[in-house]
């Protein structure tokens, strides 16, 4: 049973029962959520108590303040999501959240990540997964769990049938722990996404790639997938293509950050020819060059119809790829989505997407690009745009539109709270 919306009075009080003294950055959150419409409102309430991106510094969330807190929420069924981000939680925090975890029936949203979590603390969260039937947003990112404690995860979603995105990047995961994810994904029928960026590998056969492309083959459920800095090479990329021929659900594609060349960039874009499904490809930070360009623009333009966003930053392209590219959005018109930086700008390049640009036909929004010009001759300035722009932090003194081509699956609508 739901309590009634006084959160903060519930604080304060269980504050002085366990004889724990007040965080005032707890306070002061839970003060402003008594204040707001939405507690009382179906669709609940996020509690935001990430501990950085503040105008002032913070009291930032210890496992003690963490025990307090979950009491006061255990029977506060309007509060839906939870953002613990970048506090101070160790595996003793871990701990109170799995027990949480266990007795909750309300929470769908919960981001842990960049807190001080190891293996034993990613262990019991896992563990509460079993039982757990409501959370289906989990953000363990950055919490070195490492390759042992992914394996618990590995193992929950074998048995969780709820939990729909599992953010597990930076978190120090190994090659055992990657296998053993790809395999319970070919038989996990819930999970729409998950990252499993920067794993630490040691093995140059791309045995994780391998086992993710076998698990594409067979899962149909998986929305969105995230593979950077993989030390992927275009073996690698080889054998995903050949997945995703048959695998019909995926939408957004992170290959950035990899070892992908030209020679690589050539089977997506055989793919791109044929698939109908991808809508976001991510290929930032690849060697891809010129030769990659084309074989990319030569199937956006006349082939695909369905890839929404590219980005390309940082990919050792030049005027020649750039141009190409630019004709590539003029011939199709479902592509609206472009991220360019970070190459070799020349003058037809620079030329080309200032007119798609100025014409409306790329929005300023949708690059990361601004057209200006020095003395007659055009130009291209940075703009602080990107496909998940807002991964790690989202600017507090704005509000991110929820169509924003930089928020994930923003662009190929999916599931998150």
């Amino acid at each position: 049973m739901s309590v009634p919306p006084d959160l903060h009075p519930h604080y304060v009080r269980a504050c002085r029962n366990v004889g724990q003294p007040e965080n005032p950055f707890v306070a002061h959150v839970l003060q402003e959520a008594d204040k707001t419409e939405e507690i009382r409102s179906t669709k609940g309430i996020t509690l935001k108590i990430a501990g950085n991106n503040h105008p002032v510094p913070v009291q930032r969330v210890t496992d003690d303040d963490l025990g307090v807190l979950a009491s006061v929420l255990c029977h506060a069924a309007f509060v839906k999501g939870l953002d613990l981000g970048y506090n101070l939680l160790t595996d003793a925090g871990a701990k109170t959240m799995a027990t949480f975890l266990q007795e909750n029936s309300s929470l769908q949203y919960l981001n842990l990540m960049f807190n001080d979590i190891g293996t034993s603390g990613a262990e019991l969260i896992a563990g509460a997964l079993y039982r757990n039937r409501s959370l289906a947003y989990l953000r363990m990112t950055g919490n070195k769990i490492e390759n042992h404690g992914g394996m618990f995860f590995a193992s929950m979603l074998q048995i969780n049938s709820t939990l729909e995105k599992l953010d597990l990047g930076d978190c120090d995961l190994g090659l055992r722990c990657l296998i053993a994810i790809a395999t319970a994904l070919t038989q996990n029928k819930s999970l729409k996404a998950i990252n499993l960026n920067r794993p630490l590998l040691y093995s140059q056969q791309e045995e994780n790639t391998v086992h993710i492309a076998r698990m594409l083959k067979n899962n149909s459920s998986l929305v969105e997938l995230h593979l950077s800095k993989h030390e992927m090479k275009n073996f690698g990329v080889e054998r995903l293509c050949e997945a995703l021929y048959k695998n019909s659900s995926l939408r957004y594609l992170d290959l950035s950050c990899n070892k992908i060349t030209c020679d690589g960039v050539k089977f997506l874009g055989e793919l791109l020819k044929r698939n109908q499904t991808l809508v976001i490809l991510d290929l930032k930070a690849n060697r891809i060059e010129d030769a990659g360009a084309m074989y990319l623009s030569e199937a956006l333009s006349l082939h695909n119809r369905t890839l929404q966003a590219l980005s390309v930053v940082s990919c050792n392209i030049s005027g020649k790829g750039l141009t190409a590219l630019s004709n590539a959005i003029k011939s199709n018109m479902i592509l609206s989505y472009m991220y360019i930086w970070g190459n070799k700008f020349d003058e037809s390049a620079c030329r080309s997407f200032s007119e798609l640009i100025q014409t409306g036909r790329l929005k300023p929004h949708c690059t990361d690009v601004a057209p200006y010009k020095v003395d007659g001759r055009a130009e291209l300035a940075e703009l602080s745009h990107g496909l998940q722009r807002h991964y790690y932090w989202a600017p507090r003194h704005e509000v991110v539109a929820d169509g924003a081509a930089n928020a994930s699956l923003a662009i190929a609508a999916a599931l998150e709270y």
